[in-house]
């Protein structure tokens, strides 16, 4: 047994280190998912760069799933979906800042890399405080595209789809929806 295993390759290694790991970073249902079903899926790739950043560089300490260590996180008040690790694992640039108030991601959202959603601004008098933080919910099956920003407060109801570069500053929770903009503003419906 203990030969196979020394003859065994990388991936089989990297899913024993993740799944030793695991025990100590990350919260169960998060392995649990569609993304971590086989011993060679893609899931524990993300989680063996996520768990190295976290000991040598110590990014990400305080969030609690397998997250790219190529995006910048507040903590770990962001609420989504098991199976929708993708957008936070394997994406890049984004920032999800959470100061005094959560993020929810709805199931089946796609966030593009380089998207900033934050809960809390800068006070104008004086830029080394924050303003009270808001919660951001984003309903299911919506769509961010590529340098978006989500600003405090915003709501997005399901099949929402902000266009790339765009800055929502106002909710549009009937969802459904094309937003452009800056700020976002709705173009067309979507209808199912």
């Amino acid at each position: 047994m203990i030969k196979k295993l020394l003859k065994a390759p990388g991936i089989i290694w990297r899913y024993v280190f993740v799944r030793v790991f695991s025990l100590y970073y990350y919260d169960p249902k998060y392995l649990k998912c569609k993304w971590f079903e086989k011993y060679d899926s893609l899931g524990y790739l993300w989680a063996y760069r996520d768990i190295w950043n976290r000991i040598v560089f110590k990014t990400n300490k305080k969030v609690p799933f397998p997250a790219s260590p190529l995006n910048s996180y507040g903590d770990s008040r962001i609420v989504f979906h098991p199976d929708d690790l993708n957008s936070l694992a394997s994406n890049s640039g984004c920032y999800f800042q959470t100061i005094g108030a959560k993020i929810f991601i709805g199931k089946g959202t796609y966030i593009s890399s380089n998207v900033g959603i934050v809960t809390a601004n800068h006070k104008l008098s004086d830029p080394d405080q924050h303003q009270e933080g808001h919660a951001v919910y984003i309903g299911k099956k919506c769509w961010i595209g590529l340098n978006s920003v989500i600003l405090p407060g915003v709501c997005l109801g399901d099949n929402t789809v902000v266009g790339a570069g765009s800055v929502v500053t106002k909710s549009f929770p009937e969802g459904h929806c094309v937003i452009v903009g800056s700020p976002a503003r709705k173009i067309r419906d979507i209808h199912s």
